[in-house]
């Protein structure tokens, strides 16, 4: 038995894999059908949106498509609270009022930004076992990279929902990528910190945060340059603060040479990007000034380092947009160039008057 022989077809498969990236996507119908309520900005039809957005462009022929299993229990209080994950099980909008403690405890409910909704706990069940089945998939070697817009849910802490998360399926994911490897790098460009993942490994060197967001009195209020880990985790923690109407140019030049320098020193093993697309121009809730192509040039540069990959949702209040951006990045992990022209599709008086894939930076002051 010749070893050398074995190193070269072993260096021959990787140069197969750089070819063909192995891509997978999850999505269920159903997860498009959760309503947060008339007032809420998280509306979570956009995955209905970007679904049939991304099959009017042809992009489900390039990639494994799945149906994510709805995470158990079990699953899920590998990181979450027993009681609080009890409790997300057992309460709804019939009942919510004889749970007064409890909804104070947990930050559920009226007079917060995470509403008690019909199919709650099933919606949970769904983005998580999304993110599970990537990490997964990942872990076995079956694809490269793995696809989950629903997922992404950054603010969800151990025992309490907050900024319109409830399950922190990033938490969770990361959790069954270190069964794997040594290192997981977690990549942020959600307009807000990625609080509830940073929180969750502020105290490990096995995964390193890296998160890119707006700061200074703006929600969750965490995410400064100081704020590095602790403990075995002391400076695996990076936080870049960034101002009102950064665009493209900006935003890029920042993130590249952060990124160049983690992945040079920290080596991972595996890396999950959240896409939060409240980092957009135009966004409901967000004030920056970044386009697709910018937003997108942030996974393509990721996906150019050919590490294992778990590409998430996350934030994004323009369902419009929303569904634009993670076609169009859903297209920029498949290598495929897609047209500008939006093709007919279900929602397609949704992108008039236009009726154009991308959008133009706005002139709102860069600060």
């Amino acid at each position: 038995f010749d070893l050398s022989q074995c190193k070269k077809m072993d260096v021959a498969e990787a140069g197969i894999r750089t070819q063909k990236t192995r891509v997978c996507y999850f999505y269920d119908s159903l997860m498009g059908t959760y309503y947060y309520g008339p007032e809420h900005p998280m509306k979570p039809h956009r995955l209905r949106m970007t679904h049939a957005l991304l099959s009017s462009y042809q992009l489900y022929k390039k990639m494994q498509v799945y149906r994510p299993h709805p995470a158990h229990y079990q699953e899920i209080t590998q990181f979450h609270a027993d009681d609080y994950t009890d409790f997300l099980r057992r309460v709804s909008p019939e009942n919510e009022k004889d749970y007064q403690h409890q909804l104070e405890k947990f930050n559920l409910g009226l007079y917060t930004d995470c509403p008690i909704f019909p199919g709650l706990y099933n919606f949970c069940q769904l983005y998580t076992g999304a993110s599970l089945d990537g990490a997964c998939k990942l872990n076995n070697g079956q694809v490269d990279i793995a696809i989950n817009w629903s997922g992404g849910l950054h603010h969800a802490k151990k025992s309490e929902a907050s900024g319109f998360c409830y399950i922190n399926d990033i938490v969770l994911a990361i959790l069954e990528l270190l069964k794997y490897h040594a290192r997981v790098l977690y990549i942020d460009i959600d307009i807000h910190h990625g609080d509830g993942v940073e929180e969750a490994f502020y105290t490990t060197d096995r995964v390193m945060t890296v998160s890119f967001h707006k700061y200074g009195d703006f929600f969750p209020g965490s995410g400064a340059l100081g704020e590095v880990g602790d403990q075995k985790g002391k400076y695996y923690s990076v936080n870049f603060p960034l101002e009102d109407g950064i665009d493209d140019k900006g935003f890029l030049s920042v993130f590249k040479p952060v990124i160049e320098k983690v992945m040079e020193v920290y080596r991972p093993g595996a890396i999950v990007l959240q896409c939060g697309a409240d980092s957009l121009t135009g966004d409901r809730l967000g004030c920056f000034n970044v386009t697709l192509k910018g937003h997108g040039e942030c996974v393509r540069y990721v996906k150019s380092y050919n590490v294992p990959l778990l590409v998430l949702g996350g934030g994004g209040y323009n369902i419009r947009n929303v569904s634009r951006c993670w076609t169009y990045e859903t297209a920029v992990v498949l290598d495929t160039a897609v047209s500008d022209y939006i093709p007919y599709n279900e929602f397609f008086h949704y992108y008039g008057p236009e009726f154009r894939l991308h959008l133009k930076e706005s002139d709102m002051e860069n600060r």
